[in-house]
């Protein structure tokens, strides 16, 4: 038998360090080859370090959160025959902060996944199976792995979670299993037991992309100085072109959402305003102006806010803008996207949806210097002519780079989007 040492990959770019976001072996378990062993975290993307060789697990060369040199000793398997490592070999260092491999008995963990599910999962009816004791004893201060979802069912029903057997990966706890702890003798709340003190704590660790998420908005913010800038726009003619174009071509060529319209905007105001699609390198005191639209689309993944890139928005019409959105957004919720379309916008668009509000102040992708951010649409009197009549109206919030986008500029390009929004007949004039 011999021992066979995996090593954090280089995974190029000049990438030094990374993070280690999820483990899927334990100590002890067997391994095959090509077997999906951790997921470690880039700047740029999650990467997944398959095993090249079978194997058993002797020990794990770090924890959930730590941040790993690359070449540093990530897995330590038995091997049939040699293996790679000498008897006397001395062992690489995981981390600047530690000189040698330890051997981690790590809990399975609550990471970030590779490629998250595009909404919580909705409770299922529980599966046949075994039976099994309705509660089971947990270790003082051991917390029971569960989804958010989970944990906040179990809150309003009033489940201990400690008590409830988890019958997912490394015994993590799912909504079926709730329903089979609550059918099977388990005591659910009683009535009013929703006005009860509560003093439960969860630390949650900001680890993985969660973690990327927090570098990044608090760069933005110490790096960038932000001014917003806010504007209603009355786009009652637009929703009745988007009806109406949906209604005539919405089976063949797909439906269109504002999105679209918005980025057809941004697209033509842009070329009056070359200095608001650029990326500031405040490091080296330049400003790259594009001729490019690469448009940043900020979207909502159950492991955090991520920005995929749609490239060269210039180029689509209405249709193919709206797939594109469509494939980016939905590429990084399931996250199947390449580094590639994660980096290089030069300007982004972001929007809540329903949740939009009135007003919001959006921080600026750093090092773009301009990001556009959309309200929530609604109904409200508008007075044309002497009468009060009902329109829909939205804000735009916006926020800019005051380093290299003055006010007045800033003002007069969302003016610009507004009048081609409020007009859309321009959107297709050239």
């Amino acid at each position: 038998m011999g021992i066979y040492v995996i090593r954090v990959p280089d995974i190029g770019e000049g990438i030094a360090e990374v993070e280690l976001v999820t483990w899927n072996v334990q100590p002890g378990d067997s391994v095959t080859e090509d077997q999906h062993l951790a997921d470690v975290m880039t700047d740029k993307a999650t990467v997944e370090v398959p095993s090249p060789v079978h194997g058993k697990v002797i020990s794990l060369g770090g924890a959930v959160g730590q941040v790993m040199a690359v070449g540093a000793e990530l897995v330590r398997l038995e091997v049939e025959g040699e293996g790679n490592l000498k008897e006397n070999s001395a062992p690489t260092p995981t981390s600047k902060a530690q000189a040698a491999p330890v051997s981690v008995a790590v809990p399975a963990p609550v990471a970030t996944p590779v490629a998250p599910p595009a909404s919580a999962p909705a409770p299922k009816a529980a599966p046949a199976r075994a039976a099994r004791p309705a509660a089971v004893a947990r270790k003082e201060g051991e917390r029971p792995l569960a989804a958010p979802s989970v944990r906040r069912r179990a809150l309003d029903l009033g489940i201990d979670l400690r008590l409830v057997h988890g019958s997912g990966p490394a015994a993590r706890i799912e909504h079926h299993d709730l329903d089979a702890f609550a059918a099977g003798g388990g005591q659910a709340a009683a009535v009013g037991s929703q006005y009860v003190e509560r003093h439960g704590e969860e630390a949650i660790p900001v680890i993985g992309l969660r973690r990327k998420i927090a570098q990044k908005m608090q760069d933005a913010k110490r790096r960038i100085p932000h001014f917003s800038y806010v504007e209603e726009v009355d786009v009652t003619e637009l929703e009745a072109l988007r009806q109406q174009l949906n209604k005539i071509h919405g089976a063949t060529r797909g439906k269109l959402t504002l999105l679209p319209f918005l980025a057809r905007a941004m697209v033509l105001a842009l070329r009056d305003f070359p200095q608001i699609n650029a990326r500031f390198d405040d490091d080296a005191g330049v400003v790259t102006r594009h001729e490019g639209v690469h448009l940043g689309i900020a979207a909502q993944t159950d492991g955090g806010l991520m920005v995929p890139v749609l490239r060269h928005a210039e180029s689509l019409d209405l249709w193919a803008c709206a797939a594109g959105i469509a494939r980016v957004a939905e590429g990084a919720k399931s996250g199947k996207l390449g580094r590639d379309e994660l980096s290089g916008s030069t300007i982004t668009l972001t929007s809540l949806g329903a949740l939009g509000g009135i007003v919001s102040t959006p921080v600026i992708n750093h090092p773009e210097v301009a990001i556009v951010g959309v309200n929530r649409m609604v109904e409200r009197p508008m007075l044309r002519n002497g009468q009060v009549v009902a329109r829909q109206l939205m804000n735009l919030s916006s926020s800019f780079d005051h380093r290299v986008v003055d006010g007045m500029d800033a003002a007069q390009f969302i003016q610009a989007i507004r009048q081609l929004l409020e007009t859309p007949a321009l959107l297709f004039v050239e």
